[in-house]
């Protein structure tokens, strides 16, 4: 300020002195005049531009409390102004914001003034603009809320949790017919993972809603903005997982759930996650790019901000599951996990590609490499869990032991996950191949399909096989242990051989066990018929009274056979009359003949029952329902 008095005063002396030096002179030089000429000129041009810069300050502030009072007159209203009547009148309130704005750059690239209007018109212009930027806070929020839209059941799939649940019990009572293509996965595992990109607000509010967040950024209330915007959408994100009852849950929950109640909750995750990664997520960011893609990694950082939680609540499920207990009847839902979250791999690393998003990537990569651990140990350790699984008491009627079913079964079930299983058992194995072999060998186990799945499943096999074997022992009754057997191996035969695992096992293989059972089939047959057939072999040279002594005894003991075998059971329809033809042809055969030659020598009251008659009563054998013959012996 003292340098400008200063300035003036040597400015006013040498006017003084350039006044009294012109009127000692009656003419001027030429040069003189050009001089004098230039100083009119700049003394014009001064004037000029004091008057243009006061005629341009009165101008803005005209401008400014024109729109102060178009902004000001929606302070204390109570509606929003989306609600009170057409779009139009949002966008000349952007308008009027939008002036403030130009003025406060206007004001402050202005030299400042001695006066303070300056100063205190752009203190005006910034309270203005400040009570614009909350109004549109608020705008935001109303017009997302009213234009939000709700997703179609197309991209909602719900699944009853009365789906199959893998137990024991359910392997066991399964029907022989329907295990293989039965997955505790629900449909969305055979569909397409391909992302669906959809409209979460009306398409047409998308313009305002980029006006406002265009005003409020070029305002520099970037942060305000952000703060509203990531607000709605994490809640509406929230909201949606509510759909498949999915909310926050702690890892000692999860591991307190009873096997039915997890069940149900893995679907439902299983749901949730597909339909977030697939369909909501990638519309979202869609939406935030849409609105924010002009500001740099605003966009981004937004979407990441508001799916992190939402995220992590699936993933920390996820992992909840994947360190519980290692039980078979959780193998199949960890693979349902781990396939729906490889299927949608590409989905997650193109949605959380930026730097920010690396740890949702990390956590989910580090989740599904947890349930492929989780569900390959269970896998590996299925067959020391069937050599534990021992009895003291044989299996009533020699039929399909629950074991051998439960087995099986789970096996039909695996040949759904065949690619995936051969997946996760490669790596391991090629550290382990050459303990896998020998353990093959020793249990000789044919190693014509080499890969570890096949090599696992026949380990499994024979593991089962040799449990059943020990379960054999307990019967006092060699012919039905030979039943036992004889079912249960082709129990296990007939599975495999008609299902997707037949690959992994051979024709070797099934050739080789369909000899065993047969063995057991003629195992039985001797040690049961041959010495009651015997009684009435050998006969010719022998007196009546040795025939007649045969028959009694031939009487006796098919009579007892025939209380003991026809409470045993053979519940496939084809091997029990197989069985009852072979026996036919041995027994019925050889009664035919000692019965005419008995004939021949005896009347026909020694002859208590006739080949109709034992063809007939055969027909009782192996139906599981005890009976007797109650026919007395004719004297």
């Amino acid at each position: 300020m003292e340098d400008d008095k200063s300035a003036d005063q040597h400015v006013i002396a040498a006017a003084h002195h350039l006044v009294k030096a012109l009127k000692d002179r009656t003419s001027l030089s030429d040069e003189v005049r050009r001089t004098l000429a230039d100083l009119d000129i700049h003394l014009a041009a001064m004037t000029e531009a004091k008057e243009d810069e006061t005629t341009s300050f009165r101008e803005i502030e005209g401008r400014f409390k024109s729109a102060q009072a178009k902004i000001m007159s929606l302070k204390s209203n109570c509606l929003k102004i989306w609600d009170t009547g057409p779009s139009n009148q949002l966008l000349e309130y952007l308008q009027n914001v939008e002036e403030v704005r130009s003025i406060i750059v206007s004001l402050e690239s202005m030299v400042p003034n001695k006066y303070r209007k300056q100063s205190r018109l752009t203190n005006q212009a910034h309270s203005a603009l400040q009570i614009a930027m909350v109004r549109l806070q608020e705008e935001v929020i109303n017009i997302l809320a009213q234009s939000k839209q709700c997703f179609g059941h197309a991209y909602v799939s719900f699944q009853s949790c009365e789906e199959i649940a893998v137990d024991e019990e359910t392997m066991v009572s399964i029907e022989d017919d329907s295990v293989e293509g039965t997955s505790c996965l629900d449909s969305s595992r055979a569909e397409s993972e391909e992302c669906i990109i959809m409209d979460l607000v009306h398409p047409g509010v998308v313009p305002y809603i980029k006006s406002i967040a265009d005003l409020m950024f070029a305002s520099h209330y970037v942060q305000e903005f952000c703060q509203v915007f990531i607000r709605f959408w994490k809640d509406a994100l929230y909201e949606y997982l509510g759909l498949f009852c999915m909310q926050q849950i702690s890892i000692e929950d999860v591991l307190r759930m009873d096997w039915a109640s997890l069940n149900c909750r893995i679907k439902k995750w299983r749901q949730a996650t597909k339909n977030v990664i697939a369909f909501y997520l990638p519309s979202e960011k869609n939406l935030f790019d849409q609105i924010l893609c002009e500001f740099g990694s605003v966009s981004s950082t937004c979407f990441i901000e508001v799916s992190k939680d939402a995220m992590m609540c699936l993933l920390n499920f996820g992992q909840a599951v994947a360190i519980g207990p290692l039980l078979p009847e959780r193998l199949f839902c960890l693979l349902d996990m781990y396939e729906l979250l490889r299927g949608l791999c590409q989905d997650v690393d193109a949605l959380f590609c930026e730097k920010h998003g690396n740890s949702i990537q990390v956590e989910y990569h580090e989740l599904m490499k947890n349930l492929g651990d989780s569900a390959k140990a269970i896998f590996l350790g299925l067959g020391n869990r069937i050599a534990s699984n021992t009895s003291t008491t044989p299996f009533q009627g020699g039929g399909v032991h629950p074991l051998t079913k439960y087995v099986i079964n789970y096996f039909m079930l695996l040949s759904e996950y065949y690619v995936t299983l051969r997946f996760l058992l490669e790596d391991k194995e090629v550290e382990n191949s050459g303990e896998v072999v020998d353990a093959l060998v020793r249990l000789d186990i044919s190693s014509e399909y080499p890969c570890p799945l096949a090599l696992h499943l026949q380990s499994i096999t024979s593991r089962l096989e040799s449990n059943l074997e020990d379960r054999s022992n307990l019967y006092k009754d060699d012919s039905l242990k030979h039943i036992f057997l004889m079912n249960n191996i082709h129990y296990i035969v007939q599975k495999i051989k008609n299902s997707k695992l037949r690959t992994c096992f051979g024709d070797e293989w099934i050739k080789i066990h369909i000899v065993k059972y047969m063995q057991h089939e003629k195992s039985y047959e001797r040690k049961t018929w041959n010495s009651i057939i015997s009684l009435i072999t050998g006969y010719e040279k022998s007196g009546k009274a040795v025939l007649k002594e045969r028959c009694r005894n031939f009487s006796i003991a098919f009579e007892d056979v025939y209380k003991n075998q026809t409470g045993w059971t053979i519940p496939d329809i084809d091997l029990r009359a197989d069985l009852n033809v072979a026996i036919e042809l041995r027994v019925v055969h050889a009664y035919r003949t000692f019965a005419g030659q008995v004939k021949k020598s005896l009347s026909e009251k020694h002859i208590k029952y006739t080949e109709e008659d034992l063809e007939e009563y055969l027909q009782d054998f192996f139906q599981g329902s005890a009976k007797s013959l109650n026919h007395h012996w004719r004297r």
